[in-house]
Order: C-alpha cells, then sequence, then structure tokens
C-alpha cells in the first residue's frame, strides 16, 4: 500500500507545483486587473460622483482578463455590449415596466441585436447582461445611462492598463526554447549512454522520460501566443515584434526535434531490451549531438538565434556520412533517426527543410544485414 500512497503523494506535490508556477506566471496579470479595478471605481466614484459604481471595476476587470490576447476587442466588445443592454433595457422598462416576462424580452431583444450587429461572444454576453441589471436592479429607468457611463470608465481604465505590460512575457518564449533545447540535449546524452551499456531498466526509464516531454511544446506554443499578444497590445513594446516573431517561429522545429528525439530514444531502448548490440560510434554521435545542441541552447539564453550552432551541427551531420555501418539492422535505424534530428534541429539554425536535408550528407556505404 506504501507504493500507491508514495504515487499519489508524488502527483498531489507536482500538481501543486504546477498551480503555484501558473499563479506566478500570472502574477502580474492579476495584480493589473486589481489595480485597474481599484481605479476604475474611484473615478467613477469620485470623480463622477456615481453611487455604487459596481459596474466601473467589472468592465475594467473583464476588459483585461487574465491574458494578454485581444485585449482591445475585449474593450471595445464590453463597451458596445453594455450600451446596447443599456438602451433596450431602459426603453422597455420605461415602456413596460418590471417582471419576469419583461426580462426575458430583454434579454432575447438585447442579444438579438447584438449578434445582428455581427458581434462576438462577450459582445452578446453583455448586452443580455446589462439587460438584467436595468430591468432588475436599477431603481429607476433613467439611470440606466449612469451604468454606461461606469462601463465607459471601466473600459477607458482598462485600456490604459492594456498598454502597460511587463518583460517578462517577452523573455518567456525564449526561455522555454532553452528549456526544450536543453532536454533534447539530456535525452541524447543519456541514449549514447545506453547504447554503450545496454542496460534495459535505464533504457525504459529514458523511455518514459521522454514519453512525458509533450507538455515542453505546449507551453512554448502558449508562451509565444502570449508575447505576439503583447507587442500586438502595447505600443511600448512594439519594436519587439520582430524577434518576438522570429521566436514563434522556432515552435515547429522545436516540436519536430524534439520528436524525433523520441523516437531516437524509443528504438534505442528497443535495441536495449532485445539485447541487439549498437556500434560505439553511434552512442559518440548522440553525445556530440548534444553537445552542438547545447550551443543552441547558450545561444538561445543569450537572447540569439541558433545561427553559431550550425557548425557543430554540420560537424555531426558530417560525421554521420563517415561512420562505419553496423550489420544490425535495428542499430542502422538507429543512425537514420540521429541524422533525422540532426535535420530537425538545422531548422533552428535559420536553414529551411529542403536546405537542412540538402546540408545532410549521403548516408555511409555498405548494406546491414
Amino acid at each position: 500500500m506504501e507504493a500507491p500512497f508514495d504515487l499519489l503523494v508524488s502527483r498531489g506535490r507536482s500538481s501543486l507545483r504546477q498551480r503555484i508556477g501558473r499563479w506566478r506566471s500570472k502574477g502580474y496579470q492579476i495584480a493589473q486587473c486589481a489595480l485597474a479595478g481599484g481605479v476604475a471605481w474611484f473615478v467613477a466614484a469620485e470623480v463622477l460622483g456615481h453611487e455604487a459604481p459596481f459596474f466601473a471595476p467589472i468592465a475594467a476587470v473583464v476588459s483585461l482578463g487574465t491574458s494578454y490576447g485581444q485585449r482591445l476587442r475585449r474593450v471595445a466588445e464590453v463597451t458596445v455590449g453594455v450600451a446596447v443592454g443599456v438602451f433596450v433595457g431602459d426603453l422597455l422598462v420605461l415602456e413596460l415596466g418590471q417582471g419576469w416576462w419583461q426580462i426575458a424580452l430583454i434579454i432575447a431583444l438585447g442579444m438579438s441585436v447584438a449578434f445582428l450587429l455581427d458581434g462576438g461572444q462577450l459582445f452578446v454576453t453583455q448586452a443580455a447582461v446589462q439587460g438584467i441589471v436595468v430591468a432588475g436592479l436599477l431603481p429607476a429607468p433613467g439611470q440606466a445611462l449612469v451604468r454606461w457611463t461606469d462601463a465607459l470608465v471601466g473600459g477607458a481604465v482598462a485600456l490604459v492598463a492594456a498598454t502597460v505590460v511587463p518583460a517578462a512575457p517577452l523573455r518567456r518564449p525564449r526561455e522555454q526554447a532553452a528549456r526544450i533545447v536543453a532536454k533534447i540535449a539530456e535525452l541524447l546524452r543519456a541514449a549514447g549512454e545506453v547504447m554503450t551499456d545496454g542496460e534495459v531498466e535505464v533504457a525504459l526509464d529514458l523511455l518514459a522520460d521522454a514519453r512525458s516531454t509533450d507538455h515542453l511544446v505546449r507551453e512554448l506554443q502558449d508562451a509565444a501566443n502570449e508575447g505576439m499578444s503583447v507587442v500586438a497590445s502595447s505600443p511600448f513594446r512594439i519594436r519587439h515584434r520582430g524577434h518576438m516573431r522570429r521566436m514563434s517561429e522556432l515552435v515547429d522545429p522545436l516540436d519536430r526535434a524534439l520528436r524525433s528525439t523520441r523516437v531516437l530514444v524509443r528504438q534505442t531502448a528497443v535495441a536495449a531490451y532485445h539485447r541487439r548490440p549498437v556500434p560505439t560510434a553511434y552512442a559518440r554521435l548522440c553525445v556530440d549531438l548534444a553537445a552542438a545542441v547545447d550551443v543552441v541552447r547558450e545561444e538561445l539564453n543569450a537572447n540569439r538565434l541558433a545561427d553559431a550552432a550550425r557548425g557543430p551541427l554540420m560537424e555531426v551531420a558530417d560525421a554521420t556520412g563517415v561512420v562505419e555501418r553496423s550489420q544490425v539492422l535495428s542499430a542502422e535505424v538507429i543512425l537514420a533517426q540521429v541524422r533525422a534530428v540532426v535535420v530537425d534541429l538545422l531548422l533552428l539554425t535559420g536553414l529551411d527543410p529542403l536546405e537542412a536535408t540538402d546540408a545532410l550528407p549521403p548516408p555511409p556505404s555498405g548494406r546491414p544485414t
């Protein structure tokens, strides 16, 4: 019973670490929303003299959200959606009074108008919600305009806050890309050791480790999307747009390189499981390739693209063309996969797929049995 319990505790700790990491990554957005909500209330209550301007902070927080994507659109949709809902609600309450069927009618008309104006989901929702607010909460129809003004205040505060963003989202794609590259180097070195030692348990553990790396690329894609959203929403970060676009273009080649590395690890584990020998030269290729990958990581950590790694990668590519071939077919599959990883990694240095493939020398001569 101890092993399942230990596993449960381990998973719980891992989940807690992930939740804390997620909270930390959103810390700035949380603080930004909190400050914007407070400022929106202050402006509406103290400057404009509105009594209990609850919708001003609501509009600010809804407009900002906890992501950087489409903030300007959210501000517009909240503001216009409120306008539609307030107008429909105020008009119908003035003419028909308050009640359950009036609220149902206001919701239907508000959402219909929003759809006819080709509004997004947030636009449509706000049109319905504000109609409910006017019909159910406002003491007099004439006060609906106050809620619209509160929405404008909240939207304006959110618009100003949206232009102020930290540098962290711009660094995160590069840091995550370097993390993936470091993992590729780690897997390659470990695969080289398995090829040399042939330890089955180590090989199976390595395979399990390689199979657990899918989340790394998802996190990179999320970081790249967030970075592009930052440069799109903040005029103060627009100068970083070119660099962020180049970093975003690394997502696909890094995904391919990590997938190819997983296949290489799987082939290595299969060879170890079946006790099939792998030439020492193939293990050295993996270690040398890991060293070349370290250059890629160093360049990314220095906030540079990996052009400088092309030379070391080409040295490994050339070595795959002259290495002595094995007579064991499974070992030759490993060599072919090493060459595939090299091609995928060359994409990180600025080569396109055709150039990377052409840069690989012909395979070594000989026919395995």
